[in-house]
Order: C-alpha cells, then structure tokens, then sequence
C-alpha cells in the first residue's frame, strides 16, 4: 500500500470552513459556519481572517455573514472550464464494470439525432447485444432515450417524440405509451426514480438501465447506461447494479459542478 504523504493539517482542517460555505444555500454567521464545521468559534474566526485576507471569504459588514468570496469563485470557474466529462465517465467504466457484473456498459449523449451512444464496454461473459457505437437510441422504448427525454428541454425533443408516438399508436403495442398524457406519466416516474429502465421494450430478453450525469449548468451531460438479459440483470430499482448505476451517475455529477 502507498505510504500516507505527509501534509498541512491546518490547510485540511480550514478546507472544512469552504466546504460547509460551499454546500451552504446562503451567507452564514460566525456560529453556524462553526459548529457544522465541528470547531469553536475561535478557531473558525482564525482560519477566516487569513481566507479573507486571501479572497476565498468575505464578510458582509452589515449582518456580519460569512460567504464564499472573488477567489474561491475564480478556482471553480477555472476547474470547471477543464473538466472533460467524457473523459471522466471512460476512466470510471471499468471500475463501474466490475460492480455490475457480466453486463455491458455504455456512454451516450445528445447528439444531433437524438441520445447517441459514443462508448461501449462489455465483460467477456455478457449476452452480445446487437447496439454499437453511433446508434440512436429512441424515446419511447430504449432506457437511454427515456432518461434524456425527462430532463430535455420539450422543444429539443418534440418533433422526435411525435414521430415515435405515431408509430406506437400504429403499432398498438402495449408496452410503449400511446397517448402524450402516458408519455408525460412515464418521463414523470424518471425523474422521480431518478433513473430510466426498460424490460424487453427495445431488445427481446434484454434490461436496460440508465442513470442520468448533470454538469454545473444543470443540465444532462451524458447518461450512463447498463444492459443485460433479463435471465441474470435484476430488475429491481433497488438491486446491486441499479444502486451502483445510480451511485456512479451522482458522484460524477457532483465531480462536475453539479449541485441539486
């Protein structure tokens, strides 16, 4: 195992003072800022003079309020305009494979047609499914499409969605939503499971899972998908790959800025 480098504890222990700002919904008093960052108001004052003094606080001088200031606002954009979300959710496949077991896993983003998939990992022991890269997934019957279509803008989607409405109303199948109100109910379940899946809609005997990854703009930056047979995938929304699919979407989101 690596050694424990050796550090400045007092950076760490001040750090705590910006993470407590950072996750804060407004400025906060001396006291507050304190205890949840579990140290005497002493201490915290201390460590806030020298992050006033640096611009990563500032002091309201009428309420006395403590907030994030010029300095720490300059860092986040700065980290923020290097982050290449793609390259981060590659190097996290694998692991994420491993968790999942003998499924496949693939990347997908909104491309010019639609939700795009644009990477694809599979164990050696995954059923094949007949999806590559560059493949459109639709709305209505894929996990992926559905996952994008809840958090989309209605105009992005529409004229795609219309069309596949049609052809499902044509079709009569009973698995897809028929009507705009059906449609509206399922994309209104993605977002409250906070994740999209589908049983045999797209694929006879396959499950497909996916998770959607949010950037600090708030809006869907890539989904992160799961497909596997129905045979060995459980389906449950609380099963071991879906937990670990929905895990590695909200750590990835929050890597990018994102906050709920």
């Amino acid at each position: 195992m690596e050694k424990t480098r050796a550090g400045i504890q007092s950076v760490e222990v001040g750090f705590t003072l910006l993470e407590v700002l950072a996750q804060a919904h407004g400025p906060l008093m001396l006291r507050d800022l304190a205890a949840t960052a579990g140290m005497s108001a002493a201490k915290a004052h201390r460590y806030l003079v020298s992050f006033q003094r640096l611009g990563l606080v500032v002091q309201d001088s009428g309420n006395t309020r403590y907030d994030l200031g010029p300095a720490a606002l300059k860092l986040g954009l700065a980290s923020l305009a290097r982050l290449d979300s793609m390259k981060m959710a590659r190097e996290r496949v694998p692991a994420l494979l491993e968790q999942v077991g003998h499924h496949t896993l693939a990347l997908a983003v909104w491309g010019n047609h639609g939700p795009t998939i644009v990477h694809w990992e599979e164990s050696q022991l995954a059923v094949t499914v007949s999806l590559r890269l560059g493949d459109v997934m639709p709305l209505l019957s894929s996990a992926t499409g559905r996952c994008f279509a809840a958090y989309a803008l209605p105009e992005a989607i529409a004229a795609m969605l219309h069309t596949e409405l049609a052809q499902a109303q044509k079709s009569a199948r009973r698995d897809l939503p028929n009507t705009p109100e059906q449609v509206q109910a399922v994309l209104a379940d993605v977002r409250a499971r906070g994740m999209a899946r589908v049983v045999d809609t797209l694929l006879p005997g396959i499950v497909g899972f996916c998770a959607p990854v949010f950037d600090a703009d708030q809006h869907m930056a890539l989904g992160l998908v799961v497909l596997g047979s129905a045979a060995t995938l459980d389906v449950d929304w609380d099963a071991s790959v879906a937990t670990a699919l929905r895990t590695a979407a909200a750590q990835l989101s929050a890597d990018l800025g994102y906050m709920p």
